[in-house]
């Protein structure tokens, strides 16, 4: 029975963590645990679940390892733990893969669809160049887009600050017209005040979806 013999870890600038797994046959396996911000703690805690858990075990059981990695502390979830553990479900799955010789996705039951809908991000911090990007793509044939309606690290807790994120999707969407979908990003720079505020007013300019406005 092959076995997990070794792992290590590679960070990345300014913000990814990779986990390599490598097994007694050779087998290796990839995985990215990490959290943006946090690369250090998800590191301590790919660490300390794999030298309790997962080293000399079976590749193979993966379910198990997952189960055994969740429960085996009484406090469980959180972004931390839960992105180390995904890192290592990751790679084990990887090896499982490279084992049956078959990409992962017919693993898990195969493609449901040959094709697929994309929208392309065009940026937003500088709002001088958010109009003109999504004309862009749109010349490029696509039929969605998604934005930031804030400067950089801007926070939206002002109606002044609502309405400017209300004038930079107006802007897109008078570019585009109304046969584009545009989603809009605030990356939880909305305040909780704000937020239902900001909702109402962006409805006039029908965006696609708004993407994580508080945390």
């Amino acid at each position: 029975m092959s076995k997990i013999t070794e792992y290590e870890l590679f960070e990345v600038p300014p913000r990814w963590l990779f986990l390599k797994l490598e097994t007694t046959d050779g087998v290796v396996g990839w995985g990215e645990p990490v959290v943006e911000g946090r690369a250090h703690s998800v590191r301590a805690a790919v660490e300390e679940l794999m030298d309790n858990y997962v080293l000399g075990t079976d590749p193979a059981a993966i379910e198990d390892h997952w189960q055994a990695m969740y429960r085996g502390g009484f406090y469980r979830g959180g972004p931390v733990l839960m992105s180390a553990i995904a890192g290592i479900d990751q790679a084990l799955w990887d090896i499982k893969g490279k084992r049956f010789g078959a990409p992962v996705h017919e693993l898990l039951g195969g493609a449901t669809r040959d094709r697929m809908r994309v929208y392309q991000w065009i940026g937003g911090d500088r709002p001088s160049e958010v109009a003109e990007q999504a004309e862009l793509k749109v010349e490029a044939g696509l039929t969605a887009v998604k934005m930031n309606a804030t400067a950089e690290l801007e926070r939206i807790d002002t109606p002044a600050s609502v309405q400017a994120a209300v004038n930079r999707l107006e802007e897109v969407r008078e570019a585009v017209g109304p046969g584009i979908d545009i989603g809009v990003d605030f990356h939880g720079r909305v305040s909780k005040p704000m937020a239902k505020r900001l909702a109402k007013a962006l409805e006039p300019y029908e965006p696609m979806f708004i993407e994580e406005p508080v945390l």
